[in-house]
């Protein structure tokens, strides 16, 4: 349910699990939907022989769209302004990744509510940190 600016108010916090065991064919799918072919994302021997990393991992921009669910799922969609992020950590085959978004103001004149955002896999590090402005109603 999208909240409006006077429903909130700054330390609250909304999270999610935003993904559940993270698959390598979703990660090829998500390569097939953004056109980022990068073999270190679907090639086994190359993540391991060529770029020296234990596996594959997922696009960044996967995981900063993960994340993204849970914003929109909390501010509606079509309401951000801004959203940016970091990311901090690979993503796994595996993993389960939690989003967690803490208010941190409101501005009721003119309906903006600002978020930090973080994910965290299961073992709880983060791989992800950032930012989100939504207009609310």
């Amino acid at each position: 349910m999208a909240l409006s600016a006077a429903d909130i108010e700054v330390g609250q916090t909304f999270s999610q699990v935003v993904v559940d065991d993270l698959t390598r064919t979703q990660i090829v799918q998500y390569a097939g939907a953004s056109g980022d072919y990068n073999p270190i994302h679907s090639d086994e021997p190359f993540a391991k022989e060529v770029a020296g990393y234990p596996t594959v991992f997922a696009h960044g921009m996967l995981t900063m769209g993960l994340t993204g669910k849970l914003v929109t799922d909390t501010v509606g969609d079509g309401t951000l302004t801004d959203y940016g992020v970091r990311f901090v950590n690979q993503v796994w085959p595996g993993d389960t990744l939690t989003a967690t978004a803490e208010v941190t103001a409101v501005n009721t004149d003119d309906n903006l509510v600002e978020l930090s955002v973080a994910t965290v896999n299961q073992d709880g590090t983060t791989v992800l940190t950032g930012t989100a402005t939504a207009r609310l109603a």
